[in-house]
C-alpha cells in the first residue's frame, strides 16, 4: 500500500509550486491567467512569509499541493487559514489524499489556535462541492468580489 506523507515547501521548491499553481488553473479552465513567476512566488512565500505550501506526497513523490495565506475575522477577532489552491495530480485522485490533506490544514489551524478554516470554490466545480459537503464543510452564503490588472488600476485612478 503506498505511504502518503506531507511536508512544508521549501525555497527550492518554488518551481514545484508554480508547476503545480499551472495545473491548477488547467483544470479550472484558466490557465491563460496565471502571470505568476518564480521570483515572485519566491518573494511572497519565503522572503516575505505572507503565505504557505505544503505537498502531498505518494511514497516520496510530490503529488499535490495546498497552497494558504492567513486573513482576519473581525466577528470572531482571530485570523483564519485562507485555502488558496488545493490539487491532487488527476491519477492519484480517488484515494483519499484531497481529503487527507484538507485534514492535515485543518490540523494546522488547531495547532495554531486560529479561529477557521476557509477557502472558495468555483461555481461550475460541482465534484469539488460535493467533495467538500460530503466531508461535513459548510458551504456559506458570499459571493467573492476583487479588482486585478486593469481593474485595479481604473478604480484607483478614477477621478
Amino acid at each position: 500500500m503506498p505511504e502518503l506523507t506531507f511536508r512544508n515547501a521549501e525555497e527550492k521548491d518554488v518551481p514545484l509550486i508554480l508547476e503545480f499553481i499551472k495545473k491548477l488553473a488547467d483544470y479550472e479552465h484558466r490557465l491563460d491567467e496565471v502571470i505568476a513567476t518564480e521570483e515572485a512566488l519566491k518573494y511572497w512565500i519565503f522572503d516575505k512569509n505572507q503565505a504557505e505550501v505544503i505537498f502531498a506526497l505518494e511514497d516520496g513523490k510530490e503529488i499535490g499541493f495546498a497552497f494558504f495565506f492567513l486573513s482576519f475575522s473581525t466577528y470572531i477577532a482571530n485570523v483564519n487559514m485562507h485555502l488558496e489552491d488545493l490539487f491532487i495530480d488527476p491519477e492519484y485522485r480517488g484515494k483519499g489524499y484531497g481529503k487527507a490533506l484538507l485534514r492535515e490544514l485543518a490540523k494546522i489551524v488547531k495547532e495554531r489556535g486560529y479561529g477557521r478554516f476557509e477557502w472558495t470554490c468555483l461555481e461550475w466545480n460541482e465534484p469539488s462541492k460535493e467533495f467538500y459537503r460530503s466531508i461535513g464543510a459548510e458551504e456559506k452564503d458570499w459571493d467573492v468580489f476583487h479588482f486585478t490588472g486593469k481593474s485595479l488600476d481604473d478604480f484607483v485612478n478614477e477621478d
